[in-house]
C-alpha cells in the first residue's frame, strides 16, 4: 500500500527558502493555472460575530492539483490553541494520485511572505534599503526575510504594540532590528512599509508617506479591518494578489471605497498581470506603490509543488 508522506512544519521551513519560493510564485502566476474561488462555510453561527469557519482552497495547473483545508476557531485562544489549523493535499492532476500532505500553517506563512516579496520585486525601488515592519506576529520574520531576498535592505525597523513580541522576533531573524516607538517618524524613513496586523483602524497617516515608498499590506483580510487610511490608498498606485479576493475581502480598499475617496476600478494589476508582463509595475522613482494581499490558492499550490519536488530530490 502506498504511504503518503506528511511534510511537517520543520520539513517545509527547511525546504522553502525565500528566493526559490518567490521564483516558484512568479512561475505559477505567469502560467495558466486555475484557482476557483475558495469555499467558505460557517460551522457554528451561535458564536456571534466571530463564528467557527471551514475554508477549502483548490488550485491546479498542467501537472499538479492541490487543496488547502483550513479551519478558523477564534475562541481557541481560551483553550491555549492556535485559531487556525490547516493541511494541504497535493495530487497528480493527470491520475488523481495523492502525492503528499503538508503542514498548512507553515506553508501559508511562507507563501504569504513570498507573495509580498514577489510584488516588491516589481513595485519597490531597486535601491530600497530601509524596511519598516509594522507588527511582530507570526508573519513578521518570514516577511522580513522575503523582502531582504529581493531588495538590498540593510536597515530593518520594527513597530509593535507589545514589546515582548519584538523580543521573540529578534530571536527568529538573522539581521539586527531597530525598535520603533515613534511610528509616524519611522514611516517617513522607510523605503518599504510592510504591515501584518489584525488592526481595524489605520496604523499610520498617508500624509506621512515619502514619495517613492512601497507599501505592503498583508493584514486586514476582512472588509471590517484596515491598516491604512484612505489617503494612503488615494496617494498610491494600487496592485493586488487577485482581483476577486481584493474586491471581496481587502478591508483597506473596501473601506476606501466606502469613504467615497477611491474606486476598485483604479487597481492597476494583479500578480498574474505583473508576472505575465501585461503591466510593468513601478513607472517612476517617486511613485508611491501599494500591494494589498488577502491570499490566493495559487500561492499555496506553488509552495506545495516546490516543497514536494525538493523533498523528492533530497529523499
Amino acid at each position: 500500500m502506498h504511504t503518503i508522506p506528511f511534510l511537517t512544519d520543520r520539513d517545509i521551513c527547511h525546504l522553502l527558502d525565500p528566493t526559490s519560493l518567490v521564483s516558484a510564485l512568479r512561475d505559477v502566476f505567469a502560467d495558466q493555472g486555475e484557482a476557483p474561488p475558495r469555499a467558505h462555510y460557517t460551522l457554528d453561527r451561535r458564536s456571534g460575530t466571530d463564528p467557527d469557519t471551514l475554508l477549502l482552497m483548490p488550485a491546479w495547473n498542467s501537472r499538479y492539483l492541490g487543496v488547502k483545508v483550513a479551519t478558523i476557531h477564534p475562541r481557541n485562544s481560551k483553550r491555549s490553541l492556535p485559531a487556525v489549523h490547516a493541511t494541504y493535499l497535493l495530487k497528480d492532476v493527470e491520475t488523481g494520485q495523492d502525492l503528499a500532505f503538508l503542514d498548512g500553517q507553515s506553508l501559508t506563512r511562507l507563501r504569504t511572505a513570498a507573495a509580498s516579496a514577489l510584488a516588491s520585486s516589481f513595485l519597490s525601488r531597486p535601491d530600497a534599503t530601509t524596511l519598516l515592519m509594522i507588527g511582530a506576529g507570526a508573519l513578521a520574520a518570514p516577511l522580513i526575510e522575503a523582502h531582504m531576498a529581493v531588495r538590498p535592505i540593510h536597515r530593518v525597523l520594527v513597530w509593535n504594540r507589545s514589546p515582548k513580541r519584538i523580543d521573540t522576533l529578534e530571536r527568529l531573524v538573522q539581521c539586527p532590528i531597530e525598535r520603533v516607538t515613534d511610528l509616524s517618524s519611522a514611516v517617513t524613513e522607510a523605503d518599504i512599509i510592510s504591515c501584518a496586523t489584525l488592526s481595524v483602524q489605520p496604523l499610520f497617516e498617508g500624509s506621512h508617506i515619502t514619495p517613492g515608498t512601497h507599501i505592503d499590506l498583508v493584514g486586514a483580510y476582512r472588509p471590517d479591518m484596515r491598516e491604512s487610511d484612505a489617503t494612503t490608498v488615494m496617494r498610491s498606485r494600487v496592485f493586488v494578489d487577485t482581483y476577486a479576493g481584493a474586491k471581496k475581502e481587502a478591508g483597506d480598499l473596501i473601506q476606501a471605497v466606502h469613504d467615497g475617496e477611491w474606486s476598485m476600478a483604479l487597481i492597476e494589476s494583479d500578480l498574474a498581470g505583473l508576472c505575465r508582463g501585461t503591466h510593468s509595475g513601478r513607472q517612476d522613482y517617486d511613485d508611491v506603490t501599494l500591494f494589498k494581499s488577502v491570499g490566493a490558492s495559487l500561492e499555496d499550490l506553488a509552495a506545495a509543488i516546490l516543497a514536494w519536488e525538493k523533498y523528492q530530490h533530497n529523499d
